[in-house]
């Protein structure tokens, strides 16, 4: 299909941008004149940003590392998208659908920085790395490595190929508060024998907020000879980083957590040279070894929620990556430091602002996780999720940005109340 075609779908398809600048833009232009620091820490600014959300008013909202709710501006894109796939039927899946999802792919691979020949869009993270692991030419007696506190849906995965060809799975504990750096590669250093083939770590552990220094474990594998396999569930959209600087050999992520995309949309990073070793989770035609749309076969599917990708992208830019990142990083420092070092108070993730950004995990003692989550709702009308498990006893606390820091503050004095 010619380019001027490509545009006219896009805009038959309701992608076309408002003329006239938004209460919001004019907001984020008078933003662009002050620093990033200032503005993170303005409550003001973020309640007006806050406007363009729709929260339901019974309880305080921190669990938004599940899935983020999509601001209006992204919404309405959403509905218009299933109006206008709904309106032209047969004749959009059949012509123009497959071309508008190498449409949105670019956007994202534009996004994280790598080529568009690395990248497909699949339906959430979970299905990107189980492709890899399913797909991966093991033989009995190869090894595995990875961490108690990954994804349980990966480790279940890492699991059945290991009851299917013989894999043997090396299973590290990654601490709450390490030393540096060097304590975290060392440990899956320690976890790797001449029988490695294939090694999963978290970009953010999902049940802490803990930040791992990826291309260090990369490089540490790599010179080994072992390939690494990155679940950046909670990294697109929250932290700033380009997937090829990370060294990684395949990066799975969901759109539908820090990007605001509606759910079930997600994407694979394969590096161009290891795209050929791995089998496709679900048959597709003949395709060169090196083509990555040889992964991408899902067969009839939602794509109105594909097509939403370039709106989540532009208001994610609209908002500003470093912005939004310094935000939530000002969030989660806001509460943690206020209730870090109060006598049965236990904090999960590291203090270390570098270590984390906008995810945290807190327990009480002599509270189990699932106590303190259903005192926080029905208390003080705290929305959170207990994790109980993996050296983590706790509830993952992960406020977004229309967040406010009066609400946190409910946070911090539920907590302190517990705890006495």
């Amino acid at each position: 299909m010619k380019k001027r075609s490509f545009i006219k779908s896009l805009v038959l398809a309701g992608l076309s941008a408002p003329l006239q600048l938004s209460a919001m833009d004019k907001l984020i232009k008078q933003a662009n004149k002050r620093s990033i620091n200032d503005i993170a820490s303005d409550d003001e600014f973020w309640k007006a940003i806050r406007g363009e959300y729709k929260l339901k008013p019974d309880y305080i909202n921190l669990e938004n590392g599940y899935y983020n709710i999509l601001p209006s501006e992204i919404l309405e894109s959403y509905i218009q998208h299933i109006r206008d796939i709904n309106y032209q039927g047969s004749y959009y899946m059949r012509t123009v659908q497959f071309d508008n999802k190498k449409i949105m792919a670019t956007k994202v691979a534009d996004l994280v920085g790598c080529t568009t020949e690395e990248l497909i869009l699949t339906r959430n993270t979970t299905e990107s790395l189980d492709m890899i692991i399913g797909g991966f030419h093991w033989n009995a007696g190869d090894e595995a490595v990875m961490a108690e506190q990954d994804y349980g849906s990966m480790l279940e995965m890492f699991k059945q190929v290991a009851k299917k060809y013989g894999v043997v799975n090396k299973i590290v504990s990654v601490p709450n508060h390490p030393k540096d750096d060097d304590e975290i590669v060392n440990l899956y250093a320690n976890a790797i024998t001449d029988k490695t083939k294939l090694l999963m770590v978290s970009h953010m552990i999902n049940i802490t907020g803990q930040i791992l220094p990826i291309r260090k474990i990369c490089d540490m594998a790599h010179s080994k000879g072992v390939e690494v396999m990155v679940d950046g569930a909670h990294a697109i959209a929250h932290i700033q980083f380009h997937i090829p600087d990370l060294h990684c050999d395949y990066y799975g992520a969901s759109l539908h957590k820090w990007l605001a995309v509606p759910l079930g949309v997600g994407i694979l990073y394969v590096r161009k040279e290891r795209i050929g070793n791995i089998w496709p989770l679900l048959a597709e035609g003949e395709r060169k070894e090196n083509d990555i749309s040889r992964l991408n076969h899902t067969g009839t599917h939602p794509v109105h929620n594909d097509l939403t990708i370039i709106d989540a992208v532009d208001f994610y830019k609209k908002i500003g990556a470093e912005r939004k990142e310094e935000r939530l990083r000002f969030l989660q420092q806001y509460w943690t430091t206020r209730v870090r070092g109060i006598d049965k108070v236990i904090l999960n993730t590291p203090a270390d602002a570098k270590r984390s950004c906008g995810i945290a995990n807190v327990g009480v003692k002599g509270m189990s996780p699932g106590q303190l989550a259903d005192t926080l709702l029905k208390k003080y009308k705290i929305y959170t999720v207990a994790i109980d498990g993996a050296t983590v006893h706790g509830c993952r606390i992960t406020p977004n940005i229309f967040t406010t820091v009066d609400e946190l503050d409910v946070l911090v004095k539920a907590l302190k109340e517990l705890a006495a």
